[in-house]
């Protein structure tokens, strides 16, 4: 009888424990299972990250944003404009979040477990190096024209 007062007590004083509490911690309060994408603060200034979000927020309809409640204003506002244009829902989360760039600075989560392999987003959407795009186009002797014909 003593235990079960002892944990109403600590309940209404502390809060529901937290299962898996480090994991919820580094992942703004949801579990690593529950993302489809991750950005840092640093990669969300970088403008190419945001046409990667919105593709990706393309993908899933039930998708939900969590977002660093200490972004800059201009930032925060800037991300904020493409989530409404894309008609997902977010939520400004201030418990668990850092400052520096390394902290998560937005997710793309689920209700439920999606279990996505890769969800930095500059894993999963990686840029074309410059040595990739500047390749010129294999040139074609003649031989290979007359043999090889397109027609």
């Amino acid at each position: 009888m003593a235990d079960e007062l002892q944990k109403h007590l600590d309940k209404g004083m502390y809060g529901s424990p937290l299962v898996n509490p480090d994991e919820q911690h580094k992942y703004m309060g949801t579990f690593r299972e529950r993302c489809y994408l991750s950005m840092t603060l640093a990669q969300m200034k970088e403008k190419d990250n945001k046409d990667n979000l919105l593709t990706e927020l393309a993908k899933d309809p039930d998708a939900q944003v969590l977002m660093n409640g200490r972004l800059s204003d201009s930032l925060q506002g800037e991300y904020i404009q493409l989530i409404t244009k894309a008609d997902r829902k977010f939520t400004i989360v201030n418990d668990f979040v850092g400052t520096d760039p390394d902290s998560l600075g937005l997710l793309v989560v689920s209700k439920e477990a999606v279990n996505e392999p890769v969800i930095d987003i500059d894993q999963k959407y990686p840029e074309e190096t410059a040595e990739t795009a500047d390749k010129p186009a294999k040139k074609t002797g003649f031989f290979d024209r007359l043999f090889h014909s397109k027609d």
